[in-house]
């Protein structure tokens, strides 16, 4: 399993779990960005930066995906493409994107978006907190941890 992190909107906190999580369980991960990001040495990490424009880390997370990778985003279309390619999808705060629920989320997001363009103010998501901190680390952990067929 390797781990690839949508890593230009991806929370420090959640980062940091990411980080030691790689080290710990001995796995790949790779952080894609267009700008560049600082990571901790170790064989375990690795960072890839890309060229700027709309959804090109997401283009190359998916060309990079192996089945039964993980994909670390909160980006809804790239975890449809991510679980259609056979990985999983986990956002910061610890939601697994499954089959089952990807479509709801991105009809969602989709009307959300709509009413955005309308000149609608929806706010924004929450502060990331500490349960959600939590929730991330528990659920990463359940996924690292499960057996491999």
């Amino acid at each position: 399993m390797n781990i690839w992190v949508d890593a230009d909107a991806c929370p420090v906190a959640i980062k940091a779990i990411l980080f030691r999580a790689a080290d710990r369980h001995g796995v790949q991960l790779t952080l894609v960005a267009n700008q560049p990001l600082h990571i901790p040495p170790s064989r375990h990490i690795k960072f890839l930066q890309v060229a700027s424009g709309f959804d090109v880390a997401d283009h190359e997370i998916v060309k990079r995906l192996d089945t039964g990778d993980l994909v670390i985003t909160s980006d809804i279309p790239l975890a449809a493409e991510a679980i259609e390619k056979g990985a999983d999808a986990l956002n910061p705060r610890g939601e697994l994107y499954s089959p089952d629920t990807i479509r709801a989320r991105l009809t969602m997001r989709d009307f959300m978006d709509t009413l955005r363009a309308s000149g609608i103010n929806t706010g924004g998501p929450a502060v990331l907190n500490q349960n959600d901190r939590k929730a991330f680390a528990d659920r990463l952990n359940q996924l690292l941890t499960r057996p491999r067929p």
